[in-house]
């Protein structure tokens, strides 16, 4: 478990699925205020910086107290976690990779995308240092590590492709993305679809980036729950204008940004660093556009063709009704208290 000495609020949420129970794990922290009539449950991931600066400075917990609600902050350990407790409805707002976002809605996750936290360089094909690997050519017959309904997954899927090779080519080792950097390090696998910062730590300690390519990233999507859009509008506008005020904040001030992710994520601050410079451009427009359906749209084939999604009829009309941008178009930093 993580461990987060400046949270505000934390906790701990277990989740009981229809075919089954899925932990969850947040970090304890304060009791929901008594007062509270209602509780927003909402991710953090050391993948989606604006989340954790919203932890760090507590704007949300502040605005949302003030409107009765208490925020129970529960951390998402990779995308395919965040879609697990969105389905599941263990929290109501969650953060992914667009691709993850828009598997989840073809196989029936009543989300949508209501903003756009980055649009980063936060995957590539990792290998160690001594490696014999030098292209994805190299992979035939390898054992890649990769966690399966996030963007790395999709990334080597993409990067395979365009080699010439499909995932028969190579034997995937399905884990979360911390495991696959030990894999990588210990032998157990010859690459790794990596993600940052855990890449970025891992580029800095025995391990090397062999294939980039930014197109192959998609973009950090902010995913809520249809059914909490519909019953609480204004909660939904509050966690955006939240993270518009984040986004500011980590704009004006890289350096604090850094910090606040080593602390969270355990890396040096040097690591930390070049994740929030140099691979997590949070300088977009939140409002999830036409650019950010166009990538979406090139992962849509790749989803059919490894059976992740039975048909491509599902992927269009999953992709056709993905976006609600209405709380992103009017986000406005200046509606929530703070400096």
């Amino acid at each position: 478990m993580l461990s987060n000495p400046f949270t505000r609020r934390t906790a701990l949420s277990l989740a009981a699925l229809a075919v089954g129970a899925v932990a969850l794990s947040g970090c304890a922290g304060e009791n929901a205020a008594a007062s509270s009539d209602q509780t927003l449950s909402i991710d953090f991931a050391t993948y989606n910086p604006l989340s954790l600066v919203l932890k760090e400075k507590g704007w949300l917990d502040d605005a949302a107290e003030a409107k009765g609600v208490d925020v129970e902050w529960i951390q998402s350990a990779g995308s395919n976690k965040a879609n697990e407790a969105l389905r599941a409805d263990a929290v109501q707002v969650g953060s992914t990779a667009g691709s993850a976002a828009l598997l989840a809605r073809s196989n029936g996750s009543p989300i949508k995308t209501i903003a756009l936290y980055s649009q980063p360089e936060w995957s590539a094909l990792v290998v160690k240092k001594d490696s014999g690997i030098s292209s994805p050519k190299d992979l035939k017959g390898k054992s890649v590590a990769a966690t399966k309904g996030t963007d790395p997954y999709f990334f080597l899927l993409q990067t395979l492709k365009q080699a010439g090779l499909s995932e028969d080519d190579i034997t995937l080792q399905n884990v979360q993305h911390a495991d696959g950097r030990t894999a990588l390090s210990n032998g157990a696998v010859d690459a790794w679809a990596g993600l940052d910062p855990i890449m970025a730590a891992a580029e800095n300690d025995n391990a090397k980036l062999v294939y980039r390519n930014l197109d192959f990233n998609t973009y950090g999507a902010l995913n809520a729950r249809e059914d909490f859009i519909e019953k609480n509008p204004e909660l939904a506008q509050l966690v955006v204008d939240s993270y518009q005020k984040a986004r500011e904040y980590a704009e004006a001030h890289p350096e604090e940004t850094a910090d606040i992710l080593a602390k969270a994520a355990g890396l040096d601050k040097d690591v930390a660093t070049t994740v929030i410079t140099e691979r997590s451009n949070l300088d977009i427009d939140g409002t999830p556009g036409d650019a950010f359906t166009s990538v979406l749209k090139n992962i849509g084939p790749t989803l059919v063709q490894n059976k992740d999604v039975a048909s491509q009829d599902q992927v269009d009309q999953a992709l056709a009704t993905l976006v609600d941008g209405q709380f992103a178009a009017k986000a406005d930093a200046k509606n929530v208290a703070g400096e």
